[in-house]
């Protein structure tokens, strides 16, 4: 046998594309158009390079004191890694090790099936149904573990504390996780359920809510074993993960929180206005409460929408997938850059630029 049949064979999880392009709305990764915070600018200006020769605190002591205090947890139920997807791959390599397939929606984060490829985990995709919501029914048969985002996404659908919490009730013996990516532009975090429930884990990240995509940090929230746990399994790949600079930043961040706060209120009421406006060019959309809108057009070709609008500088994401593929998911930008992008599709409606869809 060659070498090369020895080689693991994946499919990767595809990006969101991070254009060179100068002077383009970008509106394809969900990334918060805000600055993340006086507190973080003055960090990296302070920051002394010298600290660089010496490894980070492991365990990133102070940035996990400072975010179980703004949870109001222990330091033992918060862990830390770098960025949301990072802590998913170890998530998966830690808590899902049954026999049976761990269960998620077939529309959702489509890195949880790169997951499943890469670490041999068995899994069923459930369906949404024609509102792209879940059933929470669904996740009552036999499983080896449960996961999905709340919001959704690439949906921005919702579900309740209390939906979670049924599915908690029916499901004692596999782990539940919850990607909470965008829960800060709407939503309600099922945090307070950690205490009751101790096989709910609860994922966020540093991308959206708090606009720190660039330097990669992740968060995983849960019960004291499964948190040790995900740091046993952490530490046998890298026992530094979080760089002292993201350290400090992250720190800083958190410590900067109702500034945040403030610009996701910003950013919901730019994502109302919006959806309003979409509506009034005649497309349809769920209810979104992430920092991006999915919706599409009953008459355009989305594929072709997406296309036009990029060569007249505005990039939104289009999935070339079964289900969605006459749908784009639009982040929220500043309320300027709605408003461009608004007047793009109104200029291409009115030109007739845009293909029908069949």
């Amino acid at each position: 046998m060659s070498w090369k049949n020895k080689l693991r064979q994946v499919e990767p999880y595809q990006a969101g594309e991070q254009p060179k392009i100068k002077n383009l709305i970008k509106l394809n990764t969900n990334e918060n158009p805000y600055d993340p915070g006086r507190k973080v600018k003055e960090v990296i200006q302070q920051f002394q390079s010298s600290k660089l020769n010496l490894y980070p605190q492991p365990d990133a002591e102070e940035l996990r004191c400072a975010l179980a205090d703004y949870h109001g947890l222990k330091k033992e139920k918060v862990f830390l890694g770098n960025g949301s997807d990072e802590v998913l791959a170890l998530t998966f390599l830690t808590c899902f090790n049954g026999q049976e397939p761990i269960l998620f929606p077939d529309i959702s984060y489509s890195f949880y099936p790169v997951y499943c490829h890469l670490y041999h985990i068995p899994y069923k995709e459930l369906p949404l149904n024609e509102k792209f919501e879940l059933n929470k029914e669904d996740y009552y048969q036999k499983n080896s573990g449960i996961i999905f985002p709340n919001p959704n996404a690439p949906t921005g659908v919702l579900v309740s504390c209390d939906f979670i919490e049924d599915i908690l009730k029916h499901n004692h013996d596999s782990i539940v996780v919850i990607d909470e990516a965008y829960i800060d532009f709407g939503g309600q975090s099922a945090v307070s359920l950690i205490d009751k429930y101790p096989q709910l884990l609860i994922i966020q990240t540093f991308s959206k809510f708090r606009s720190l995509a660039g330097i990669r940090l992740g968060v995983a929230l849960g019960s004291e074993e499964v948190i040790k746990k995900l740091y046993d399994v952490k530490n046998s790949f890298n026992s530094y993960p979080i760089d002292t600079l993201a350290q400090a930043i992250g720190k800083a961040s958190v410590e900067d929180s109702q500034y945040i706060k403030d610009n996701a209120s910003k950013i919901i009421e730019t994502r109302e206005y919006t959806q309003e406006a979409l509506k009034k060019l005649g497309f349809v959309m769920p209810d979104s409460y992430a920092n991006f809108i999915f919706a599409k057009h009953p008459i355009y070709d989305a594929q072709d929408l997406f296309i036009k609008l990029r060569e007249r500088g505005v990039l939104v994401r289009y999935f070339q997938k079964p289900r969605i593929d006459q749908y784009l998911r639009i982040t929220i930008g500043t309320r300027e850059q709605m408003e461009k992008l608004i007047e793009v599709i109104e200029e291409l409606i009115e030109e007739g630029k845009l293909c029908k869809t069949l």
